[in-house]
């Protein structure tokens, strides 16, 4: 699925508004893709603690959402963009590619409970479209 021109100005402008709230969002999504899929809990077996004021929860979850704001900016050739987390990914942690999509899930969850007005069905679908983008791009060196 590719993003059309449209799409890619939308992620922008709504992005913009997420990027003042990456710790929030990045918590809350880590934290509810911890809770709801419990299985994604191995990545993280070293942490003592894994709730939702976890300084690690926190800390993580800022980053990979620091990390969409990053492909936010590399839009236009996430492959490339997204080289180094795609191998860090594949041969350094080991992520089964599937916990991208279902990480997505819960990023779309948060998005829309925290950004009610502005989280319109055209900015879902546009956000949507891109986080698939970014999960693919993330998937690439597992091929």
């Amino acid at each position: 699925m590719s993003l059309s021109d449209k799409d890619k100005d939308t992620v922008r402008i709504f992005w913009a508004k997420v990027a003042g709230n990456t710790e929030a969002v990045g918590t809350n999504a880590l934290y509810r893709m911890l809770t709801v899929y419990p299985q994604t809990k191995t990545y993280f077996a070293h942490w003592k603690d894994l709730g939702p004021g976890s300084p690690n929860v926190r800390k993580h979850g800022k980053t990979v959402i620091n990390g969409i704001g990053a492909a936010v900016a590399k839009i236009d050739d996430l492959q490339k963009g997204l080289l180094t987390l795609s191998e860090l990914h594949a041969f350094q942690l080991r992520v089964d590619p599937t916990n991208f999509k279902i990480l997505n899930h819960c990023i779309l969850v948060v998005l829309a409970i925290t950004f009610p007005a502005e989280f319109t069905p055209e900015a879902h679908v546009a956000v949507d479209k891109f986080l698939s983008a970014v999960a693919l791009a993330l998937s690439d060196k597992y091929r």
